[in-house]
């Protein structure tokens, strides 16, 4: 269970950056150089949606991994910051590796 919570944050993080990057960098200026608003209000739903849910993985690694609550605000201000997600994801992934590892009975180095 350990495993697939930090597995499900890595998935919605990496989903929430790249669902700000296509919002800033591909609606915003259609919206305000091809007079297109509508571009903004469909991805800034979907990145709305998305955002929750990568809040919501967050919550729910903290209650199931119980690591320190710096990682869980670490995580939701890296939502905020583009390119944020993509850096905090090697964390996030040499955390899940070492827990395999210490689930698997190998001792990581």
């Amino acid at each position: 269970m350990v495993i697939h919570s930090l597995k499900f944050a890595r998935i919605a993080g990496i989903a929430d950056g790249i669902s700000l990057l296509v919002l800033l960098g591909i609606a915003m200026p259609l919206k305000y150089w091809a007079d297109m608003p509508m571009a903004v209000t469909i991805t800034g739903s979907i990145h709305g949606g998305i955002f929750l849910t990568y809040v919501l993985s967050i919550i729910l690694a903290q209650m199931i991994v119980r690591w320190n609550i710096i990682w869980s605000v670490c995580g939701i201000a890296a939502a905020f910051i583009p390119f944020a997600n993509f850096i905090l994801d090697r964390k996030f992934k040499k955390m899940q590796l070492d827990r395999e590892a210490r689930l698997s009975g190998s001792v990581a180095v």
